[in-house]
């Protein structure tokens, strides 16, 4: 388990060991604009996998994918005209929005057959490695299932501390500012929901 302390001096350098990285189907731990994430690409089963192992999550379980841009929001997602001016007023930012899922021939793991959960996140390191690996990312909270998600380095790194599976890199900015995981809304019904707040 790699540990690589990031600050403005370096953070091209460690974004760019992080492509790499999950290139070789690795599973990194980065900060967000919520709490610390477990990020894979969502594209390769067996980082996916691997996400799942990390954090002790039922594989029928399935999770949030970080995504740049609406347009590859439309990759993967039914969106409407409603729906997009919605999106473009919340993202970037903490809201994940369950859509209608589009039969496409680009593979994605760990995800419902028919909606998937996307989000574009509001914070520069997660939004740079997106940026650059051009690819959908599986991007859950960095704790183990059941405990609780956190922003504070230490009490993440805690949870996978002398643990069977871990992460391959930890990009480490320190405590985060003060939040929750992302509020989650279901856009695939006529009346929006709100499943997480």
């Amino acid at each position: 388990m790699l540990i690589l302390k990031i600050n403005k001096r370096n953070f091209k350098k460690i974004i760019e060991t992080a492509v790499k990285l999950i290139k070789q189907e690795k599973v990194i731990i980065c900060p967000t604009d919520t709490v610390y994430g477990l990020v894979a690409d969502a594209g390769n089963k067996r980082s996916v996998e691997k996400v799942f192992l990390i954090k002790k999550r039922a594989i029928n379980n399935p999770a949030p994918i970080f995504i740049k841009d609406i347009k590859m929001a439309k990759k993967f997602a039914h969106i409407n005209k409603r729906q997009q001016e919605f999106l473009k007023s919340v993202w970037p930012g903490k809201v994940t929005a369950i859509l209608k899922r589009k039969k496409t021939k680009i593979k994605i793991y760990g995800i419902n057959k028919d909606s998937i959960a996307l989000r574009i996140p509001n914070f520069k390191p997660i939004n740079f490695l997106l940026e650059k690996l051009h690819k959908p990312l599986i991007g859950t909270s960095a704790n183990v299932s059941g405990k609780p998600a956190s922003g504070n380095f230490k009490k993440v790194m805690s949870q996978f501390k002398d643990k069977k599976f871990q992460p391959d890199l930890i990009i480490d900015a320190g405590n985060l500012k003060p939040g929750k995981p992302s509020t989650i809304l279901d856009l695939t019904i006529l009346l929006p929901k709100i499943l997480r707040q």
